[in-house]
């Protein structure tokens, strides 16, 4: 039987209206603004395709927060990590981008304030005993003063963006353990690096709760990809210097990455 042409045409419009409604609804909405802030870890140093205004912050287009803004495509996107940077380069510099629209905030931030460089230029060219001294040091910091300096940033984050979702990332550890058939520093200086880290990242962990933050905690995703693994996903001694200790491309998409999109 053959349909009357009015009725075919009122198919096919119906049919077309469809496909454009499908083709608009919410699977293809901008995710809300994004504002990335923090430290190297957040801004890619060691990540490489480094963005080339970003200059010393080492801004990279390989980075966790770039990847998760491509992939989701936000309604605007404000990359203000840098490298270095402590607790008070971002209350003093970063938070300009944020209000009340903003929907995404990530950031990780409390490594340089507790030393995290120094700490590991005196393990690598220090005796066993200076190393774990000076780790010691850091963690007596992580526990007593750093715990303020966090509160502090999350306030003011909190104010600034009182609607937004805030995920604080945490450190992965460097060395993969056991890992006695590893070339460079000994056990000794490895596990004590490896304790203040996990002393680093509970810190940072309680003091997130405190302000309602979601904590995304990378040590899991790294797991198995420290360095010594044989399939590392962070820098040993590199050139240049400023990428050594530091996640690699696949660490950002392996490591971080996966870890922000399980608290999204």
């Amino acid at each position: 039987m053959r349909l009357p042409r009015s009725l075919t045409a009122a198919s096919v419009l119906l049919f077309t209206l469809v496909l454009a409604l499908l083709g608009t609804g919410p699977a293809n909405a901008a995710a809300p603004a994004y504002v990335a802030l923090g430290d190297s870890y957040s801004s890619g140093n060691g990540a490489g395709s480094y963005i080339s205004a970003s200059g010393d912050c080492h801004r990279s287009n390989n980075a966790y927060p770039a990847l998760w803004a491509r992939a989701n495509s936000p309604a605007s996107f404000t990359f203000a990590a840098c490298s270095g940077a402590v607790t008070s380069d971002v209350t003093s510099g970063q938070l300009g981008a944020l209000n009340a629209s903003t929907g995404l905030v990530t950031l990780t931030i409390g490594g340089n304030d507790a030393g995290f460089a120094d700490v590991m230029t005196t393990c690598v060219t220090g005796s066993n005993s200076t190393c774990v001294n000076r780790v010691n040091t850091a963690r007596n910091f992580v526990n007593s003063t750093l715990p303020g300096r966090l509160d502090a940033v999350y306030g003011a984050i909190r104010a600034k963006a009182p609607n937004a979702r805030v995920v604080v990332l945490g450190y992965p550890r460097m060395y993969i353990e056991p890992s006695w058939w590893c070339i460079g520093i000994g056990e000794t200086k490895r596990e004590a690096i490896n304790d203040a880290s996990d002393v680093l990242n509970t810190v940072i962990s309680a003091r997130a709760a405190a302000h309602g933050f979601a904590f995304a905690d990378v040590r899991g995703t790294f797991a198995g990809h420290e360095l010594c693994s044989g399939d590392d996903w962070l820098h040993d001694l590199a050139l240049p210097i400023w990428e050594a200790y530091h996640p690699t491309a696949r660490g950002h998409s392996g490591g971080y990455l996966p870890a922000l999109n399980a608290k999204d």
